[in-house]
Order: structure tokens, then C-alpha cells, then sequence
């Protein structure tokens, strides 16, 4: 009787666990040792077919909840059809090579942590390798670019919006160049255009990080953007202009006239030019 009582017992725990396991979604977290992360599919998802998708990451102490939480970045990865991912720094800020001091955690790799946040979305939920985006905000822009220099051939885009690297801005990227299409503010004062001083750090020029990503990856010389490839009102009034790499590869800056924030047509934009190739 105790036997059968104990395996009871180890039954429900099984059991237990899975619904836990089960439970990972937009408003649970997806845990990663002492890191997590957190996955919606896009409405209608029949949980089999394969889709693409977006990681976000956050600016200055937000969290992945909170990007769960933005109904506009939800309603946008409804229209494209592809999961939103919402990562989480390690502490307030994301810990990256010249960050300041202040809500980092030190010793913390980031990068390790987007492989980690990479490799268990697609061991755990249908989506398509070849169709993932990084797309940040600020702090997150910082840490949008980061992985564009290090991990540029694990990703099909990246779509820094209103940050760049911390100084001393990198002479060289550990990773191929991949597609990378920046969004700024002409009036932005968080993180200007020319950056800031931080505490005891220093932001980047937006000017350096895109010279030197061309640099690097080989692009062509500047032109204007494609007449309805995301200049136009629809995209948020941008304002943008190409550089063309090898294999479809595109280095896209755009400026808007507003301060330091971003919308989610945006983040809509840089998905149809950067992963489908649309006006690209």
C-alpha cells in the first residue's frame, strides 16, 4: 500500500511540474536557471504551425512583463503573424561593455543569455530558425546593436530603436554582419543622436555605430530609402536612407522628429523590410 501510495505521490508531482512547465507563456515566466523570459504567440496560432519571431528587449529598468503589457506590440506581432519574445536583463540595466555602473550586475554575459533565451524558444515552441528578429529600445537599442556585432548570423534582422553601444565603441564585431536598421529621434535627449554622459560612463555616436557596422559588413554607399519601404507617414513620418551589403544585406538609419521613444509600427516596419525583404 505505501509503495503504491508513493507512486502516487512521485504521479501528481510529475504532473505538477508540467503544468508548471505548461504555464510558461505571456504572463508567466519562462525560467533560465536564475534568468527567464516570456513568449506570446500571435492570436489564432494553432500551436503546431511554425511562425517567426521577434525577441524584445527593454529600456532602463523595465521588465518582460512590461512589454507583455504594451497592447501595441502584441496587436503588431498579431498583424505579422510571429511570437513575441520579452527578455530580461540581468539587473535594471542590460550589463554591457562600458554601461554604467549603476543597475548592472557584474560579471553578467548578456550575450550567453540571448543564446540561452534563443535555443530554448526554438526547443520549446514552433518557430522558424531562419525568421527571428532582435528588435530594443534604448538600453535595449544598446543591446540590440551588442548582438548585432556578435551574433549577426543568428538572426535575420536587428532593429536598434533610440540607443547605441556605451563607449569605447568597438573597432570590430565578432560575428558576420547581418541586416540592422536603426531608429532615432532628432529631438531625443535620453540618448542623443551625438550621445551623453552618464554617470561614469559614456554614451556612443549614432554616426560612429553606423560607420563602423558599414565598415565592417561592407556596405555600399548611402541612398535614399525606398519610396514606401518605411519613409513614408504610415511607418511613423520616417525619414530613412540605405546602405546595401552582399547576400541582401541592408544597413537602413532612419530618423523621426519626435523625442526618445518609438512605435510599434516601427518595430512592424523593421520586420517586413528586414526579414521578409520588403522594399529592402
Amino acid at each position: 500500500m505505501r509503495a503504491i501510495l508513493g507512486l502516487a505521490l512521485v504521479g501528481v508531482l510529475v504532473l505538477g511540474s508540467g503544468r508548471q512547465a505548461a504555464a510558461c507563456g505571456p504572463e508567466s515566466d519562462c525560467v533560465l536557471g536564475d534568468r527567464h523570459y516570456r513568449i506570446r504567440m500571435p492570436a489564432g496560432h494553432d500551436g503546431a504551425a511554425r511562425v517567426g519571431a521577434i525577441l524584445y528587449a527593454h529600456g532602463y529598468k523595465g521588465s518582460a512583463a512590461g512589454a507583455m503589457g504594451n497592447a501595441a506590440l502584441g496587436a503588431m506581432a498579431d498583424r505579422l503573424g510571429v511570437a513575441l519574445v520579452a527578455v530580461k536583463s540581468a539587473g535594471d540595466d542590460w550589463t554591457l561593455p562600458g554601461a554604467p555602473s549603476m543597475g548592472v550586475v557584474p560579471g553578467t554575459d548578456e550575450v550567453a543569455y540571448f543564446d540561452r533565451v534563443r535555443a530554448d524558444v526554438l526547443a520549446r515552441f514552433p518557430i522558424d530558425a531562419a525568421r527571428l528578429m532582435v528588435a530594443g529600445f534604448s538600453a535595449g537599442a544598446m543591446m540590440t546593436w551588442t548582438l548585432a556585432c556578435a551574433r549577426g548570423g543568428d538572426y535575420a534582422a536587428f532593429l536598434p530603436m533610440a540607443g547605441t553601444f556605451w563607449r569605447p565603441m568597438p573597432e570590430r564585431c565578432g560575428g558576420p554582419a547581418a541586416t540592422v536598421i536603426h531608429i532615432h529621434g532628432t529631438a531625443d535627449r535620453i540618448v542623443p543622436l551625438e550621445g551623453r554622459q552618464v554617470e561614469d560612463a559614456r554614451q556612443g555616436s549614432v554616426a560612429e555605430a553606423l560607420a563602423m557596422y558599414a565598415r565592417i559588413g561592407e556596405f555600399g554607399p548611402v541612398r535614399e530609402a525606398v519610396a514606401g519601404a518605411g519613409a513614408d507617414a504610415g511607418a511613423g513620418a520616417l525619414r530613412c536612407e540605405d546602405r546595401h551589403g552582399a547576400g541582401d544585406r541592408l544597413l537602413r538609419f532612419c530618423l523621426h522628429d519626435g523625442g526618445h521613444s518609438f512605435r510599434a509600427e516601427h518595430v512592424e516596419m523593421g520586420w517586413r523590410v528586414g526579414v521578409e525583404g520588403a522594399g529592402g
